[in-house]
């Protein structure tokens, strides 16, 4: 009797589990905190070992029911335990991977799936503390993310044009825009598919007579098979277009930044770090300003500036016209009896970059934070040169992204040291919007922005059909408008804008791909609003794609 007393208390458990971008966490404590070392092995090799190799430490009865347990919790979590597990690779105790005495920023994980940069092979080479290649800021580029999404407002929208809309058999809806510029004889379209938007710019002299919208149509695009397009009459047709356009265009920014300890090599110490040295602070001062939230009136990047809930502080900048919140670590909430530090993880771990401030040799591993939406990281050590110059600090920069995101720039200098701490600011801000634009094109963004843009598209060419049909006054399409125009206020239904606000929420779905489980149960009342609170738009904002389908608003 006494021995089944014991084997309770040996399973007096806590377990906790998250899922989505946080990926999968197992967490078991004991009652009894004095427990053997071997009583530690078995309960382990229980939890990573299928119930029919348990060790039999248990009685019969209490084994059977611990072995339904493990079987449901294998069925609820399938793989998480075994993928928020990070080893530590054999290579960082190699002396090939040191670099003048030390380690790298980065290892690669141990299945791959990560670039690098610089190379450890090249890094390996030569110590970047010997010299300094002088760096121009002016060549640091900001990538856009979407080049063409101003061009109907910046040469359409003041000048005398048309729109066309059509159903392609094979490529589905299209909207034409052509714009006569008289002054400079040109011929200006845009045609808009799912795939992509394509814009064109033709001399009038190379036609005898201005081409039919199917021809034009057909200039920008071959595989176009409609016969006709229909003219768009709608009034309110530019404002309409316009926000399809640029619903990806977006002057606002959030990033992660994580703060790494000497010794540290797993999620859970990183996210731990409640302290920040003066070392941080300083590295945090050369990227922005730290501000109150309470109140604060700018881009606040998801945060509470309300009822505190996020933290009382935030680093904030503006930069090139562009604002930018950072979610520091350190800043946000912390729960001492959460190991996992979800009220952090919720915000950086749905940031598509992050920033890694190292304080000491430990080197970062590439998968060591589970995300689904984490693609890159930036991470950043203060180094000793050898031969001090200045009173200023040097700082050293690398980068690591999954395989799928392409390479984006500015390219780092080699060695790749900053001794310049406005330069440092400039390369970094400039690098970490780059990197996020570029993670864009990763399969798993690519994917789903392709159905969002599809989704959008539609509701465009169905809107403007309908509503230009509408103004010419056809008996069914005013009999359909009004019908329609009475369930919109009673069910919530609405033209191109409620569309574009249920194609948004659309991505919810679409996270069921990389993993993340949706929201259900979401009723007509509880849509989200179009607002311009604090500089965001809760549904129009495209720097918000990931905030739109969040996984902490999902789970």
């Amino acid at each position: 009797m006494e021995r089944e007393k014991r084997n309770d208390m040996f399973f007096s458990r806590k377990r906790s589990f998250t899922f989505g971008a946080y990926g999968g966490v197992d967490r078991f404590t004991c009652g009894d905190e004095t427990r053997s070392e071997s009583a530690e092995d078995n309960i382990l090799d229980i939890l990573d070992s299928p119930a029919s190799e348990s060790k039999p430490f248990l009685s019969a009865s209490n084994n059977h029911r611990v072995t339904e347990l493990f079987e449901i919790i294998e069925k609820l979590q399938s793989s998480r335990i075994d993928e928020q597990r990070c080893e530590f690779p054999l290579p960082l105790k190699s002396q090939l991977l040191t670099i003048g005495g030390e380690l790298p920023l980065i290892l690669p994980p141990k299945l791959g799936g990560y670039w690098i940069d610089p190379p450890l092979e090249r890094l390996a080479e030569e110590s970047p503390t010997f010299s300094h290649y002088s760096l121009d800021s002016e060549s640091y580029d900001i990538m856009e993310r979407d080049a063409e999404a101003k061009v109907y407002h910046e040469f359409f929208r003041s000048r005398y044009h048309h729109s066309f809309t059509a159903m392609d058999p094979s490529l589905g809806p299209l909207v034409l825009s052509v714009c006569l510029e008289e002054e400079e004889n040109k011929l200006r379209v845009i045609l808009r598919m799912k795939e992509c938007s394509l814009h064109g710019v033709f001399s009038v002299s190379l036609f005898p007579n201005i081409p039919s919208a199917v021809e034009l149509a057909k200039m920008l695009c071959d595989r176009v098979a409609v016969s006709r397009f229909e003219v768009v009459g709608y009034l309110k047709a530019p404002d309409l277009i316009t926000a399809f356009d640029e619903h990806r265009v977006s002057p606002n920014f959030k990033f992660g930044i994580l703060y790494q300890k000497d010794g540290q090599l797993t999620e859970e110490d990183i996210l731990g770090n409640n302290e920040e040295s003066e070392e941080f602070k300083d590295f945090l001062s050369i990227l922005g300003e730290t501000i109150q939230l309470q109140g604060f009136t700018g881009f606040r990047g998801g945060l509470d500036v309300c009822h505190g809930q996020t933290g009382s502080e935030a680093v904030f900048t503006s930069f090139h016209g562009r604002e930018i919140m950072f979610h520091v670590a350190t800043k946000l909430p912390f729960t001492d009896c959460d190991p996992q530090q979800l009220q952090r993880k919720r915000h950086i771990g749905n940031d598509i970059v992050a920033l890694v401030y190292q304080e000491g040799h430990t080197p970062f591993l590439s998968d060591v934070i589970k995300s689904h939406f984490l693609h890159c990281f930036l991470v950043v050590r203060r180094v000793q040169r050898k031969e001090e110059e200045t009173g200023a600090h040097v700082y050293q920069v690398s980068v690591t992204a999954r395989e799928d995101v392409p390479p984006f720039g500015p390219v780092l200098p080699d060695p790749p040291i900053f001794t310049d701490h406005s330069l440092l600011r400039e390369f970094l801000l400039t690098k970490l919007i780059n990197a996020e634009i570029s993670c864009y094109k990763a399969e798993q963004f690519s994917r789903l922005e392709l159905r969002t843009r599809s989704s959008l598209l539609e509701s465009l060419q169905t809107e403007l059909s309908s509503r230009s049909q509408c103004m010419t006054g056809e008996p069914s399409m005013s009999v359909l408008t009004s019908s329609d125009s009475v369930r919109g206020v009673s069910e919530g239904s609405g033209g191109f804008i409620e569309n574009f606000k249920r194609a948004i929420r659309v991505r919810s779905h679409s996270f069921e791909t990389l993993g993340v489980p949706r929201k259900i149960g979401v009723t007509a009342s509880q849509k989200p609003k179009i607002t311009e609170k604090d500089g965001e738009s809760d549904c129009l904002g495209p720097a918000e794609l990931k905030d739109q389908a969040s996984p902490q608003e999902d789970t």
